[in-house]
């Protein structure tokens, strides 16, 4: 259908607009084109759709349109109680479910002042890590594939395998793990079960030389992602973007090593934090390899910290009916896409009166309108990948 408002004011200029994967056909003629991608399309990674309007092959305004998705998380936390709610919050970001679950646990421990085993906060910083790897290794398969090279997921998946089985064989779930609990996590490691992530951990570094060799030394790849999509440092902190997008372009700004958590206050010899100066697609895909092997790195300092430590308790006995007192605090985490915050205010009851999330990916994504403009339709796909993002976590 053709949008006949004028797009420039007293210009009369007309629109035609044009779906792909979910809009229609126009027939006016026209200088300007609205091009919908999505919200169902190969090239949206899920159900989001960008509003495009075109100058011939050159992107003049871009718009995301989120919502597609939204499931009202934050409304159903507050008919929740405490143990209930980390169901709901390991699944908005979906790669990312152990980080999201323990987002939630430190602001209920912190509101009620708890301490947390010494084996807890090790075995939570390692299973952290290993799922910033199983994050990582996805985009760094699944980007190559957008970009015509389908190899490299191949290499993806495999090393995934080996890290989804020992965390599968420690917490029950391939996806949503649901082993965190307020005061620690939900039971001790099985027999042997340091041992066989060690493993895991060695083979998977062994193969992500794969990565620099099939993608990173592709002339193609090269050709399609350097120089391409360059987000600046000023575009960062004005749309809150955080995470690896936001240190491919310079800013320098990791949670773990700033406001240290868990325990990567004791970490500091291990912990990189990876940044390019170039802000493009290829510093967003490097940035992402350095830091999937630093991740395997602090995975492997975990182990070696959990074999030192005698044996102890991982949890903390709570009461049959948890209540957090009355008051408001914040925790925020370097989630595997950025920066992932939990607002929580408490009336002393046993659901929370408020909690509020602060996902990255929604902050990230809205980057895009300062960022598509300018660019050639051919670029989008590319740009669009290497944000990195989860569909859940935009639309919560």
């Amino acid at each position: 259908m053709a949008d006949t408002t004028g797009s420039g004011g007293s210009t009369g200029t007309t629109h035609t607009t044009v779906g792909i994967g979910g809009g229609a056909a126009g027939t006016a003629e026209s200088t300007d084109m609205v091009l919908n991608i999505g919200p169902q399309h190969p090239a949206t990674h899920g159900v989001l759709r960008l509003r495009l309007v075109l100058d011939g092959e050159r992107i003049s305004a871009a718009e995301p349109v989120v919502g597609y998705m939204h499931r009202g998380a934050e409304k159903l936390f507050e008919a929740r109680d405490y143990r209930q709610i980390i169901v709901l919050a390991n699944r908005h970001d979906w790669l990312s479910a152990f980080s999201n679950e323990l987002g939630v646990v430190l602001a209920v421990e912190r509101m009620l002042g708890m301490e947390v085993p010494e084996r807890a906060v090790w075995l939570r910083t390692l299973l952290a890590e290993l799922n910033r790897a199983l994050n990582h290794l996805m985009f760094l398969g699944s980007y190559p594939l957008e970009l015509g090279g389908i190899t490299p997921i191949f290499y993806a998946f495999t090393e995934r395998e080996g890290l989804q089985h020992v965390m599968e064989e420690v917490s029950g779930g391939r996806i949503h793990y649901m082993f965190n609990r307020v005061g620690g996590l939900k039971e001790e490691l099985p027999a042997g079960w340091t041992d066989r992530a060690r493993g895991a951990v060695a083979a998977v570094r062994a193969g992500m030389g794969r990565f620099d060799d099939l993608v990173l030394g592709n002339e193609v790849f090269r050709g399609r992602t350097r120089g391409v999509g360059v987000l600046d440092a000023k575009t960062v902190h004005a749309y809150g973007v955080s995470g690896p997008i936001a240190r491919a372009s310079g800013v320098d700004f990791d949670l773990r090593r700033d406001e240290p958590y868990l325990a990567y206050g004791e970490l500091g010899d291990v912990l990189r934090v990876v940044t390019r100066d170039a802000g493009d697609c290829l510093a967003r895909f490097e940035v992402l390899l350095d830091q999937t092997k630093n991740a395997l790195e602090l995975a492997d300092a975990c182990l070696d910290r959990l074999a030192e430590l005698p044996p102890g308790p991982v949890n903390q006995r709570l009461p049959k009916v948890l209540k957090a007192p009355e008051g408001a605090t914040y925790a925020w985490t370097e989630n595997p896409l950025g920066i992932n915050g939990y607002y929580l205010v408490s009336k002393g009851e046993k659901t929370p009166y408020r909690l509020k999330l602060r996902s990255a990916s929604f902050n990230n994504i809205q980057a895009l309108s300062e960022l598509l403009p300018g660019t050639l339709v051919a670029d989008m796909v590319a740009i669009l990948g290497s944000f990195f993002f989860v569909v859940g976590d935009i639309d919560k």
